[in-house]
């Protein structure tokens, strides 16, 4: 057990801007570091994943912090952290502090570097086994320790010139207590002079939760579109805890407008003030009205009811509320209506936001004696600021102007209806669906109710029939025995009877050398035993010997063979002959490089399962360029794609058509456009053999049945699995409602052009756990957003059995006893809730999944201990049927896998597979009394987690109030504190540690896979050379993009399939901004 290390309790008000780096969404650490800081007194401006070097050094500057701390687990971390070195240097900031980490992927040498370059510390692993989180955090602000840094003559002159710096470094003046007053009395005297005093002040206030932050973003969002000139400063205002001293100060990360040069924003705690705005916020207002700002926004930190401090500084005051605060009751207590400009109802799609609407009408008429009045003249609307272009937030936005315009003199014109509510939302789920959860849940439970009604009666019929062989003698008895026996047989279903009678059958059937069985009208005949170099026969799938009626009747109901409902030990009656589940996964540098490892990996395999790893940039849908941030990252940690053309590169040589061959991408934000790449790719493919064979073009009819025909039969999956991602990993880049759209978008091409091969989206848990998630929380989420794609599917009016077919999912498995039946719990739950309660046909009972290894217990220290953990792993996933397997290389704790380390990672598969003895059974776990144990524990977790998300609105409620995010960050820091204790032992990180531990020397002469410089600059020229062939065509067909984007019923999938041939992913990742909403990030 490790010492517990102090406190360290900071002398001056330290403020850290916290964040992932670009194209990064592993922000579980740093969510971890930065709580830790604000338990230490620090105020923290968190910004989230994906930031790039200049929104770091921008923010830190304009909230004149003393630190920035990043996570950095991407690759590309040279490029990053020198170039938030070079512009802090740039902008006369280097006296920020920067702090980094990135676990084992930044190396000693590299850290070494950029100590040397002005970072202020990479912590590595082994300062996190040394110091511990306390003692990192400790560090961190010990060296951030100092005062704002200010020259007030220089400061003073920027500021009257707009200088962000100067503002942000004035206002942090005016903040301290300890400055010299008189000088603060002098400046504020001369900027009152020089100010404007026609600058209005908007005040918004409101209760906690209700989306002031993004109603805010929005307001910003069309004052910089609608208004050309005007410059908008935003103070955001965030409660100072009591106890700590710390403060999160929330609001910029919820922001995606303020990256303006006609916006500044800055956080204020409140410090020593005790109401909802700082003591300094009127000495604040002075500042920004000296710099010359159009309008100023104050936006206060949650209020009660009896708060209204922010109507002593604001000419127009909003108060934000949700309908929970819209009884009459309660309406008569708050004293913001009775003073509010605007009042308005956030998140109008709850239930009872009308009724709410109706009722604050009706309280702000009696407050204001307003009773001749018409209610609809009132300024109250009802908003959904997370819907993107919401007509609640326009009309919101239009009065605002009006307002203005009247008051200060402003001549702004708004292309905005004045309707006062948001009109409808565009529902993912209808309302009357919202219980399908718990629905969910009690179909498994009543299933399993009736197993245990059924299985007693099968026993007591055999009791009964064991009776009356004993006592043939006797005819009285036996003839009460017969009708007792007749009473309990018309209990029994007829489908439970059908299994009872055919049990002999199937016992014998799996008895013989060889079975025959249908797979989609196909015949299919195997062996199904093996023989052994001893001359023993070993059943492919061992049949049990049961003898009472009940134990067989409950066997087959809860367990059955591989192939049959419920399907609990594999979808498939055997392992199809000559492709084992192994996946052959590759994905760096350029298309060429990666298209090289996957012919290396096949080679000699009859399969070609290619997994394909992207790029940070293509994760987030950006093109490759010089930006050093983006430049860095370029073919690092996967593959770089951002054209069609290099889609052809990366799966040359391979029949993508083939039916041994299968393609996974993974990949979630940009899926749409990188599917549409990859199967206008397979297309083209077709195409070209059919010129080479022809010797001649496809006519249009020629054309269209080889694009059919490929569509039909191309096999592979796409990850495209949104809600995880906004859960879990964040490489969300839509607004969600916009992403899922897409999603069905997608799903109802494949249902229309027959593509029955190819999986629309792999449902995954794997990046849940990587986030820090328990298997039971994985499962649980993971199963949840699956139901949840199947009631949006079926709103959309698809059939269920349309649709099944094309979803997959994917797991993490570990080392947890839960992982040994995660396979088995999902199949039962997803085979009995699709027969039971949707109806579906029997393909659409069938859970496929792909298992990839823990990429959580692969550790830095002692890395050859890594290959341990996934030999494990591999085993429990071979074992449990899994559909396909990635068995993750021992190095990627540290880099790309290089060819040695990923062909040691396929051997364990092989061997395990070819060499292992008890693999040639396929249902090895069924009959052991634990697993049956373990399948009934977790199953009934899950659904109880499912009955958790249920209440607080199934999957997308839940989400709204970040439950799924809070909870796998809980379960991160229960699993870290427990590492760092020693409670947890982990071998050769914090026990049995290795006393020869290698030298930096030897680590940094380790083979590292990274792009070169030659690589990223081919990417680059290669994707100009692309923009330049289609620059006459890009434009007009990014337009027709948008057009069918905005059209209700238009399918955004089926136009990306004409798109990409022209755009780049950049190109159309922006276009796509347009008409459907950035991700806005939560805490």
């Amino acid at each position: 057990m490790m010492s517990r290390t102090e406190m360290y309790r900071p002398k001056h008000y330290i403020r850290f801007v916290t964040a992932s780096s670009l194209f990064d969404g592993h922000d579980a650490s740093i969510n971890i570091m930065r709580r830790i800081l604000q338990a230490n007194g620090a105020e923290v401006i968190h910004l989230g994943h994906n930031r790039s070097a200049k929104e770091l050094v921008y923010t830190a500057i304009e909230e004149d912090a003393q630190a920035i701390a990043v996570s950095s687990y991407q690759g590309g971390h040279l490029e990053y952290f020198k170039y938030m070195i070079d512009l802090l240097n740039e902008l006369d900031a280097s006296h920020i502090k920067v702090f980094g980490g990135g676990g084992g992927t930044i190396i000693p040498r590299e850290v070494k570097q950029l100590h040397e370059y002005g970072v202020a510390k990479i912590f590595t692993p082994e300062d996190g086994r040394t110091m511990g989180l306390q003692g990192m955090i400790n560090h961190m602000l010990q060296l951030s320790d100092f005062p704002p840094v200010i020259d007030v003559e220089k400061d003073e002159q920027r500021l009257y010139e707009g200088n962000k710096q100067a503002i942000a470094r004035m206002i942090s003046f005016m903040e301290r207590t300890d400055a010299d007053h008189q000088l603060k009395r002098r400046l504020l005297e001369t900027f009152r002079t020089k100010q404007n005093k026609q600058i209005p002040v908007l005040g918004i206030t409101g209760t906690g939760g209700a989306g002031k932050s993004s109603l805010t973003d929005e307001l910003i969002r069309r004052f910089l579109h609608e208004t050309k000139d005007k410059k908008v400063a935003v103070i955001s205002i965030d409660p100072t805890k009591r106890k700590t001293g710390g403060a999160l100060l929330g609001d910029r990360i919820r922001m995606n407008a303020i990256f303006s040069d006609r916006v500044y924003m800055r956080s204020l705690a409140t410090r020593d003030s005790h109401n909802e705005i700082s003591e300094a916020t009127k000495n604040v207002i002075d500042v920004l009205k000296a710099a010359t700002y159009d309008l100023i926004i104050v936006e206060t930190s949650g209020i009660g009811q009896g708060d209204a401090a922010i109507t002593e500084i604001s000419d127009l005051s909003m108060y934000v509320m949700t309908a929970e605060f819209g009884a009459p009751t309660q309406l008569e207590k708050i004293d913001m209506i009775d003073y509010a400009d605007f009042i308005v109802i956030n998140k109008f799609e709850q239930k009872g936001s009308l009724d709410a609407f109706n009722q604050v009408r009706k309280q702000y008429e009696r407050s204001r004696m307003l009773f001749d009045e018409d209610k609809r003249t009132f300024p109250v609307f009802g908003t959904i600021a997370s819907q993107f272009n919401d007509g609640g937030t326009n009309a919101l936005f239009a009065a605002l102007i009006d307002a203005l315009n009247e008051k200060f003199g402003w001549n702004e014109r708004v292309p905005y209806e004045k309707e006062k509510v948001s009109l409808e939302r565009n529902t993912i789920i209808p309302n009357e669906r919202s219980h399908y959860l718990r629905e969910i849940a009690e179909t498994v439970r009543n299933y399993h109710k009736r197993v245990k009604k059924q299985s007693e009666i099968a026993s007591n019929l055999y009791a009964l029939e064991r009776t009356k062989t004993l006592i043939a003698d006797d005819e009285a008895i036996a003839e009460q025995i017969n009708q007792t026996f007749d009473q309990q047989m018309e209990q029994l279903n007829e489908e439970e009877k059908r299994l009872l009678t055919s049990w002999d059958e199937e016992k014998e059937k799996y008895e013989q050398e060889s079975l025959s069985f249908h797979v989609r009208d196909r015949e299919i005949s195997v062996n199904i035993t093996t023989t052994t170099l001893s001359g023993l026969k070993i059943p492919k799938v061992k049949f049990p010997s049961f003898i009472d009626w009940g134990d067989r009747l409950r066997w087959l109901m809860k367990e059955n063979v591989p192939g049959k409902f419920p399907y609990t030990a594999g979808v498939f009656p055997f392992k199809r002959e000559g492709e084992e589940p192994t996946r052959q996964f590759a994905g760096e540098g350029t298309p060429e490089r990666t298209n090289r490892r996957f012919h290396y990996l096949s080679e000699g395999s009859q399969a070609k399962r290619l997994s394909t790893a992207f790029d940070s940039v293509t994760l987030y849908g950006e093109d490759p360029s010089y930006e050093p941030d983006v430049y860095g990252k370029v073919g690092e940690s996967g593959v770089n794609v951002c054209t069609l053309d290099d889609m052809k590169r990366l799966y040359k040589g391979f029949d993508l058509v083939a039916p041994q061959t299968s393609v996974s991408m993974t990949i979630n934000g940009p899926a749409p456009i990188i599917l549409a790449m990859f199967f206008n790719t397979a297309i083209d493919q077709q195409v070209e053999k059919f010129k080479e064979k022809n010797k001649r073009e496809p006519t249009t009819t020629e054309y269209k049945e080889i694009k059919a025909s490929t569509l039909r039969f191309v096999r592979g999956t796409v990850q495209a699995d949104i809600l995880k991602e906004d859960q879990g990993q964040n490489t969300c880049i839509f607004s969600t409602e916009f992403a899922l759209r897409m999603m069905g978008d997608i799903q109802q091409y494949f249902i229309d052009n027959d593509v029955r091969n190819y999986y629309s989206v792999s449902i995954s848990g794997y990046h849940i756990a990587e986030a820090g998630a328990n298997p039971i929380t994985q499962l649980a989420f993971t199963l949840a957003n699956g139901f949840t794609y199947v009631e949006y599917y079926l709103s959309r009016g698809m059939d269920i059995d349309d649709f099944a077919p094309n979803l997959s999912f994917f797991f993490s498995n570990g080392l947890d006893p839960e992982y040994t039946v995660i396979g088995r719990v999902a199949r039962r739950i997803w085979a009995i809730v699709m027969r039971e309660k949707y109806g579906a046909n029997e393909r659409s009972q069938k859970l496929k999944y792909h298992i990839q290894t823990s990429g959580r217990s692969l550790h830095a220290q002692e890395i050859d201990f890594n290959d341990i953990r996934t030999t494990l792993q591999a085993l429990i996933a071979i074992q449990d049927n899994c559909n396909s397997l990635h068995t993750n290389s021992y190095d990627e704790a540290i880099t790309t896998p290089t060819e040695e380390s990923v062909r040691r990672a396929l051997a364990i598969q092989m061997i395990i597979n070819q060499e292992f003895g008890l693999t040639k059974n396929e249902n090895s776990l069924q009959g052991s009394f634990i697993i049956e144990e373990l399948t009934d524990l977790v199953e009934e977790a899950v659904l109880a987690e499912f009955e958790r998300l249920n209440d607080r609105g199934g999957v997308l409620g839940a989400m709204e109030r970040q439950y799924q995010r809070a909870k796998i960050q809980e379960e991160s820091l229960y699993y870290e504190a427990k590492k760092h204790s020693g409670e947890l032992p982990i071998i050769g990180v914090n026990t049995y540690l290795n006393p020869n531990p290698p030298s930096e020397e030897e680590i940094d002469s380790m083979k590292l896979a990274r792009a070169t410089k030659e690589e990223k600059e081919l990417q680059i020229a290669n994707l100009r050379k692309f923009q330049e062939k289609h620059k006459d065509e890009a434009d007009a067909a990014l337009e027709r993009l948008k057009t069918v984007a905005r059209e209700e019923n238009g399918n955004i999938f089926a136009e990306l399939m004409e798109t990409v041939k022209v755009a780049s992913l950049g190109q159309i990742t922006e276009a796509l901004y347009e008409v459907g909403g950035q991700y806005r990030r939560n805490m």
